[in-house]
């Protein structure tokens, strides 16, 4: 992750010094500030996750200085460095689904069926480096990959309101309730990653010559848990849409 870090950065000057222009001549400035939904989520719903029962809003706000370097009349390069908060509320119904938990104390591991409780939340400094075309003067569209450094990350939750097979789908039957003695907590927060890698996609619009809009659409390539981690069976990966304003400073 840090070698991309590096290409990423040297990439961004390579491009602009190819374009035989100064790398910090002519650079436009803008402060962001955005909300963003969405989610860790596997690639397409597995038959292990019945339904979504719930999705509760998070306060993940965003706080970024954008830079813009044009190339041409048209072509520009954006990057930047923005203070993300990415997390997630949600309540699943699963069948036969892997987790461990943590009940009365004791560690248990195996395939559960019943109802699923996750919070998530990844405090993240994130650098994106895209290739931006401008449709107009007013109207930008941006795609490239981005890098964040995850400062802090949790990911705890419990299973209730159902059984866990222990060990396989035949093991021995543990009945978890709903009150906090009954069921089972989990905590994979140091399971996660400290980096992320991805892809976005995004449009920003000036209505007025200092303030604009935007969209920005981000897929993580890499998951959320480091690569050994197996204790949940799908990869989940960050998805997110942040919509905001944008305050053009030069």
């Amino acid at each position: 992750m840090k070698k991309t870090f590096i290409t990423l950065v040297l990439t961004a000057f390579t491009a602009s010094a190819a374009f035989g222009a100064g790398i910090f001549d002519n650079l436009v400035y803008n402060l962001r500030f955005g909300y963003s939904v969405g989610g860790t989520a596997p690639m397409g719903m597995p038959a292990t996750i019945r339904s979504l029962d719930s999705y509760k809003l998070e306060p993940n706000f965003s706080l970024g200085l954008g830079i813009y370097k044009p190339l041409s009349d048209k072509w520009g390069l954006t990057t930047g460095l923005h203070l993300e908060n990415k997390g997630m509320n949600i309540d699943a119904t699963v069948k036969n689904y892997h987790m461990a938990i943590v009940r009365g104390g004791q560690r248990l591991e195996g395939q559960f069926t019943g109802h699923n409780a996750s919070e998530v939340e990844m405090w993240m400094l994130t650098l994106p480096l895209q290739a931006t075309y401008a449709l107009n003067s007013n109207l930008h569209l941006k795609l490239g990959p981005y890098l964040s450094y995850v400062r802090s990350h949790s990911f705890r939750g419990y299973a209730y309101d159902g059984y866990l097979r222990v060990g396989d789908p035949t093991g021995a039957k543990v009945e978890l309730g709903s009150d906090e003695g009954s069921r089972g907590t989990y905590d994979f927060s140091d399971d996660m990653r400290s980096w992320q890698l991805g892809m976005m996609l995004g449009a920003e619009w000036y209505f007025h010559k200092q303030w604009g809009a935007f969209a920005d659409v981000s897929w993580g390539f890499t998951g959320i848990f480091r690569k050994h981690f197996d204790t949940i069976e799908q990869t989940l990966y960050p998805i997110y849409g942040t919509i905001g304003v944008s305050y053009k400073i030069k």
